[in-house]
C-alpha cells in the first residue's frame, strides 16, 4: 500500500477547458473568472464573490479593507495554519489568540471576550478542518463590542451552520483552493460578502488599486484611462485556474458525499478503539470533512509521533494535528496561555480521506490503527 493524505479531484474536464482557456487568447484575470465568482457566489448563497490568488491574500486583503491596520488587534485561534495570524501581521496588525473549544477544534466563544481590548477591531474564527463554528455565539459577541466579523473559510466550502452554506451567513468569508482542500485550482481563493462596497474594494485591492479591470477597458467602446485611488496589489486568479474552478464546483456535491461515506466508516470502524477520540460533530452543522482527525489519549501505547512513524512504514501517509501558532519561532514574542490548544496540537492526527480513498485502502488504514493501538 502507498495511501497518501490527500489527493486532488481531477479529470479529463478540468484538462480541457484549461486548454480552453489557453486557446481563448485571454489567460489573466477575465470572463472566466468572473463566471467561477458568480457561480461560487449563488453556491454558497453570497451576494457576491471575489477571487484571489490563495486563501492568505483573500484573508489580507478583507482584514485590509475592513480598515485593519497598524495598532489594531484580530482575534484569532492559535490552533490554525500559521497563515491566519500572518494575515492579520501583513496589514500591520497583531494576532490576539485565543483559545479553542476541545469538542470541535473551533474558537470557544467563552473566551472570546475576556480577550477583547481598546485595540481590538475584528474576530476571525476558522471553520478548521471544514467544522463550521459557532457563528451565532460569536456573531453575538462581535455586535455587542461593535467589532468586524471575518470568517477563516479556508478549509470550509461546503459545509454549513444551522443550514445555510458557509459565505452565505452576509460576514466576509475566504476560502482556498488549495489541491488539499475539497476543490482546487492549483492555488487560488475566494472572498465573499453581501455588501457590494466591500466587493468593490476588494476587486480594486487586488488589481494594484486601480479603478477599472484589464477587462473592463479592454470590452470598453471607447479609451479609458485607469486611476489609483488607493494602494493594493497583484492578486489576481488566472483564467486558466478559474477554468478549473468552475469545473471542480460542477463536482463538488459528488466529492463532499464521497468524503462523508469515508468518515462514517472511520467513524464506525474505529470507536471502538478506547485509546482515541473519533471527531464528534455538532447536530447544527454540516461537515464537509475537510480533514478526518483522531485524537490519541493519555492510555494510548504509542505516543502520537511513534504511531505517525510505524503507519508511514506501513505506507500511510498521516499528518500532525493543527499546528499551534503561538509556539512557531516568528510569534516567540507572543505571551499567552493555551493549554488545551496545545494539547489538542500535539495529541491529533489527521488521517488519509479523498474522493478517489478506496474501500480495501480506508479498511487498511483502520486495520493498521487497530494493529497499532488494540
Amino acid at each position: 500500500m502507498n495511501i497518501a493524505i490527500a489527493r486532488p479531484f481531477l479529470g479529463p474536464e478540468e484538462e480541457e477547458a484549461a486548454v480552453r482557456a489557453i486557446r481563448s487568447g485571454w489567460v489573466s484575470q477575465g470572463p472566466l473568472v468572473r463566471e467561477f465568482e458568480e457561480r461560487f457566489a449563488r453556491y454558497v448563497g453570497a451576494k457576491h464573490a471575489v477571487a484571489t490568488t490563495s486563501c492568505t491574500t483573500a484573508l489580507h486583503a478583507a482584514l485590509a479593507v475592513s480598515g485593519i491596520g497598524s495598532g489594531d488587534e484580530v482575534i484569532v485561534p492559535s490552533l490554525s495554519f500559521i497563515a491566519t495570524a500572518n494575515a492579520v501581521v501583513h496589514c500591520g496588525a497583531r494576532p490576539a489568540f485565543v483559545e479553542i473549544d476541545p469538542g470541535t477544534c473551533n474558537m470557544d466563544p467563552e473566551k472570546i471576550e475576556g480577550s477583547i481590548t481598546k485595540r481590538t477591531k475584528a474576530v476571525m474564527p476558522v471553520h478548521q478542518m471544514g467544522l463550521p463554528a459557532d457563528l451565532d455565539r460569536i456573531k453575538e459577541i462581535v455586535d455587542k463590542h461593535g467589532l468586524i466579523l471575518i470568517e477563516d473559510a479556508a478549509c470550509a466550502i461546503g459545509s454549513a451552520y444551522k443550514g445555510t452554506r458557509i459565505g452565505g451567513h452576509g460576514n466576509i468569508a475566504c476560502f482556498s483552493f488549495h489541491p488539499r482542500k475539497i476543490i482546487t485550482t492549483g492555488e487560488g481563493g475566494m472572498v465573499t460578502t453581501d455588501d457590494a462596497d466591500v466587493a468593490a474594494r476588494l476587486r480594486r485591492f487586488r488589481h494594484h488599486g486601480m479603478s477599472v479591470s484589464d477587462m473592463e477597458r479592454h470590452q470598453a467602446k471607447k479609451v479609458i484611462i485607469e486611476e489609483y485611488p488607493e494602494i493594493g496589489y497583484n492578486y489576481r486568479m488566472t483564467d486558466i485556474q478559474a477554468a478549473v474552478g468552475i469545473e471542480q464546483l460542477r463536482k463538488l456535491d459528488a466529492i463532499l458525499e464521497k468524503r462523508r461515506q469515508i468518515a462514517s466508516y472511520y467513524d464506525h470502524e474505529l470507536s471502538g478503539i478506547s485509546c482515541i477520540r473519533v471527531p464528534k460533530i455538532p447536530e447544527t452543522v454540516f461537515h464537509n470533512y475537510q480533514s478526518y482527525w483522531i485524537e490519541i489519549l493519555s492510555s494510548s501505547p504509542l505516543s502520537r509521533n511513534a504511531l505517525m512513524e510505524g503507519l508511514l512504514d506501513k505506507g500511510i501517509a498521516t499528518r500532525r494535528g493543527i499546528m499551534a501558532i503561538h509556539r512557531e519561532r516568528c510569534y516567540s514574542d507572543v505571551e499567552t496561555s493555551l493549554p488545551v490548544t496545545e494539547r489538542i496540537s500535539d495529541s491529533t492526527v489527521l488521517l488519509p480521506l479523498y474522493p478517489t480513498l478506496t474501500a480495501d485502502e480506508a479498511m487498511y488504514v483502520v486495520n493498521q490503527l487497530w494493529e497499532f493501538l488494540k
